[in-house]
C-alpha cells in the first residue's frame, strides 16, 4: 500500500509538468505529447518494476545486497547499467562527435578499467562476504576507524558522482520537455527515491538492466543505420567522415592558425589522430590512471559484487560487464562519427557546447529529421533511455551512500556491531536513504548553471587515489594495517580534492576575460569580411552566401557567449581559491595523488604498529582466495 499511494503521488506530480511543458520545450509543439508519452512509459516500467521488487525486501541482506541472489549474468548486465552513466551514453558520443580520437580515450580508459577490477578486486570482494566498502576495510583494520573513514570516504566520492548526474538529468529534462530545470531535479531525485527507498538493491538491480539492455539496443539500432548506406563497409564510412566538409571545418577551428597551411584531406585526417582534445600528453596520462583505477574504488560498483551468490560469479559477472560495455564503448565510437558526419559538430554544439546532445540528435536525423514522426520518435526513445540511465545510476550511488550512513556508521559504529534487529537495519536504511535523496535534490539544484563535468573526474581521482590503495593493499599486502588505511584515506582524498582547486577546471575570471575581449576584439574585423563575402556573391542560393550567413550566425553566437562570459564573471577577480591563475597545469591530478595514495598507506602501515591486521592476515588471505565460510559473513 505504501508503494500504491508513492507511484499515485509519482503521477500526480508528472501530469500537471506536460501541460506547462509546451511554452518551453526545445521540441516542436506538435512533437511534445509524443516525446512526454515515450518518457511516461519508461518510466512506468521502471516503476512497476520496483513495485515487483518491493515485495521481495524483508531484510538488510535483501536491501543491500538483493540477497546474494543475482545470478553473474544478470550482474554482468546491472554492472553494466551501473557504469554506463549519462557521461557515456550522452557525453563520450558527443566528445567523439567534436574532437574525434580523442574523445573515444575515454571509452578506452573506462573498459581497459574492468581488467583491473576483474584481476585484483571481484573475487576477494565477494569471498570477504560484506556489503560495502568499509566492510572489506574493516576485516582486518581498526572496525570503527575503517567504518568512520570508509564512510566518509563513500559519501564525498558518491556525491560529486551524484552531482554530476542530477544536474544531467534536469538539463536533458529541461531541454527536451521543457520543463523548469528545478522541478527536472526534483522528478529524477523522486524517481530514484521510490526505486531505492521501497525496492532496495532488488530494483535498482533490475532497473540497472533493463536500462542497459535499452541502451544497448538503441545504441546498436543506430549504428546500423548509420551504416545502412555505405553497406555496412566500415573503410567506406570512416572515408566519408574525413571527407566531409563539417568535419574538416571543425578540425580547422580547433587548430586555428596551424590549420592554414592544411589541405582539406590533412584536415579530415587529423580528426582520427590524437591532440584536437588533450593538447598536453601528461594530462592525458593522468585521466587514464584515475579513470582506470578509480573504477575499482568507486563504492557503487563495489557493492555491485556482494549481489551475486559465489566467487564464480563475480567472476562470471565481470568478464559480462567487460564485453557489455566493451561492445558499447565501440557503438560509441560510431555514433560520435556519425552524428559528426550527418548532424555536423556545429549543430551539435550549437543545441549544447558540451556536445551531449549528439546521440539524440543523431537518431532525430536518421529518423527523417525534425519534422518527422519517426525522427522525433527516435529522438524520444534515446532522450529517455538516457534519462532512465541517470536515474539508475543516481539509485546506485544514493544506495551506497545510504549503505555507508546506516551500515558502517549506525549500525557498526553507533551500534558498535551488536546484534541489531533486520527491521531496525532496514528502517535505518530507508531514513538514509531519505537523508541522501534530500542533500542529491538539493545539491543538485543548487548547481545550476554550474560546469560539473569536473566533478565526475574528481570522483575518479578520489577514488583512484584514496578507496584504491587501501583496498588493494588491504587484501593483498600482510603489512597493511589500520595506520597505512587512514593516511591512505586522508592523503589520497586531500591531495585529490586539493591539486583539483588549484587546476584549470575551475573558473579563473581575469582569464575568462581576457579570452572574451580575444573574441569581442575580432568581431568587427570577421564581420566586414562577411559583409564583403556577401555583397559581392551572386544570388541568395549562391552557396557562399549560405556559408557566408553560416559563418555570420556562427559569429554572432560566440559574441553572445563571450559577452555572457564577461557578465557571468563581473566584480569577480579570482578563483573561488583566490587564484588569478591555475597553479598547475593538469586537469586531473591522478598522476600525483594516486602515487602519493599509495605511498601514504604502504608508510602508515610501517610507522604504525597493528596487531590485530597481523593476526588477522592468514584468515583474511584464505578467506579471499577460498571463500569459505562466506555465506555465514554475509549475514552479518
Amino acid at each position: 500500500m505504501q508503494l500504491n499511494r508513492a507511484l499515485a503521488a509519482v503521477t500526480a506530480f508528472l501530469l500537471p509538468l506536460a501541460a506547462r511543458a509546451a511554452d518551453v520545450s526545445a521540441v516542436a509543439p506538435e512533437w511534445l505529447p509524443l516525446t512526454v508519452g515515450v518518457f511516461a512509459v519508461m518510466i512506468a516500467a521502471t516503476l512497476y518494476v520496483t513495485y515487483v521488487a518491493a515485495k521481495r525486501v524483508r531484510s538488510a541482506s535483501d536491501f543491500y545486497t538483493a540477497g546474494g541472489g543475482i545470478s553473474g549474468l544478470q550482474n554482468g548486465w546491472a554492472i553494466a547499467g551501473d557504469y554506463l552513466s549519462a557521461a557515456s551514453f550522452l557525453g563520450i558520443a558527443g566528445l567523439i562527435s567534436l574532437y574525434g580520437y580523442d574523445g573515444f580515450m575515454y571509452s578506452v580508459g573506462f573498459l581497459v578499467a574492468y581488467v583491473t577490477v576483474l584481476l585484483l578486486i571481484a573475487e576477494p570482494c565477494r569471498n570477504i562476504g560484506k556489503y560495502t566498502l568499509s566492510d572489506i576495510l574493516a576485516y582486518r583494520n581498526d572496525p570503527r576507524l575503517s567504518r568512520v573513514f570508509g564512510a566518509i570516504s563513500v559519501i564525498t566520492v558518491s556525491t560529486f558522482y551524484l552531482t554530476a548526474q542530477m544536474v544531467g538529468g534536469g538539463v536533458l529534462v529541461k531541454t527536451l520537455i521543457g520543463i523548469d530545470y528545478e522541478v527536472s531535479v526534483i522528478t529524477v531525485g523522486i524517481l530514484m527515491l521510490a526505486y531505492v527507498l521501497f525496492g532496495g538493491m532488488v530494483a535498482t538491480t533490475w532497473v540497472q538492466i533493463i536500462k542497459a539492455v535499452l541502451l544497448v539496443i538503441a545504441s546498436f539500432v543506430l549504428v546500423m543505420l548509420v551504416w545502412t548506406p555505405y553497406g555496412f563497409s566500415l573503410p567506406a564510412f570512416m572515408s566519408d567522415v574525413v571527407g566531409d566538409a563539417k568535419v574538416q571545418a571543425r578540425v580547422a577551428s580547433l587548430l586555428g592558425d596551424a590549420a592554414k597551411s592544411m589541405t582539406p584531406a590533412e584536415l579530415g585526417q587529423r580528426f582520427l589522430e590524437p591532440g584536437l582534445l588533450y593538447k598536453v600528453p601528461i594530462d592525458q596520462i593522468s585521466l587514464a590512471m584515475a579513470l582506470v583505477f578509480g573504477t575499482a574504488g568507486l563504492p557503487h560498483i563495489l557493492m555491485r559484487f556482494f549481489t551475486v551468490r559465489s566467487a564464480q560469479q563475480a567472476r562470471k559477472s565481470v568478464l559480462w560487464a567487460m564485453a557489455i560495455i566493451g561492445g558499447f564503448y565501440v557503438l560509441t565510437l560510431f555514433l560520435g562519427f556519425g552524428a559528426a558526419k550527418l548532424v555536423g559538430p556545429a549543430n551539435i554544439a550549437a543545441v549544447d557546447a558540451g556536445g551531449n546532445m549528439a546521440g539524440p540528435l543523431l537518431a532525430q536525423y536518421l529518423g527523417g529529421g525534425a519534422d518527422s514522426l519517426f525522427g522525433n520518435f527516435l529522438l524520444a526513445f534515446v532522450s529517455a533511455v538516457a534519462f532512465a540511465t541517470i536515474v539508475a545510476v543516481v539509485a546506485g550511488l544514493v544506495l551506497a551512500s545510504a549503505s555507508a550512513m546506516a551500515h558502517d556508521l549506525y549500525v557498526g559504529v553507533v551500534r558498535a556491531g551488536h546484534d541489531v534487529p533486520a527491521g531496525e537495519q532496514v528502517t535505518a536504511a530507508r531514513v538514509a536513504t531519505v537523508i541522501v535523496g534530500a542533500l542529491a535534490i538539493g545539491i543538485g539544484i543548487a548547481a545550476k548553471g554550474q560546469n560539473v563535468a569536473v566533478l565526475v573526474g574528481l570522483a575518479f581521482a578520489v577514488a583512484a587515489s584514496a578507496n584504491f590503495p587501501c583496498i588493494l593493499l588491504t587484501l593483498h599486502w600482510r603489512r597493511s594495517n589500520t595506520g597505512g588505511m587512514v593516511a591512505g584515506m586522508l592523503v589520497g582524498t586531500i591531495v585529490a580534492v586539493g591539486l583539483t582547486l588549484v587546476s584549470p577546471n575551475l573558473t579563473y575570471p581575469k582569464l575568462v576575460r581576457a579570452a572574451a575581449h580575444k573574441v569581442l576584439d575580432a568581431a568587427p574585423a570577421k564581420r566586414a569580411a562577411i559583409a564583403a563575402v556577401m555583397a559581392n556573391a551572386d544570388g541568395a542560393a549562391n552557396a557562399v552566401i549560405v556559408k557566408a550567413r553560416k559563418d555570420q550566425a556562427a559569429l554572432d553566437k560566440a559574441v553572445a557567449k563571450a559577452e555572457a562570459d564577461i557578465k557571468k564573471v563581473e566584480g569577480q577577480e579570482t578563483s573561488f581559491m583566490g587564484l588569478e591563475k591555475p597553479l598547475i597545469d593538469l586537469k586531473n591530478p591522478g598522476i600525483i595523488s594516486i602515487p602519493l595514495g599509495f605511498l601514504a598507506v604502504i608508510l602508515g602501515s610501517l610507522v604504525f604498529n597493528d596487531r590485530r591486521a597481523e593476526a588477522k592476515w592468514n584468515e583474511l588471505y584464505a578467506r579471499q582466495n577460498t571463500g569459505l565460510l562466506v555465506n555465514t559473513a554475509s549475514k552479518h
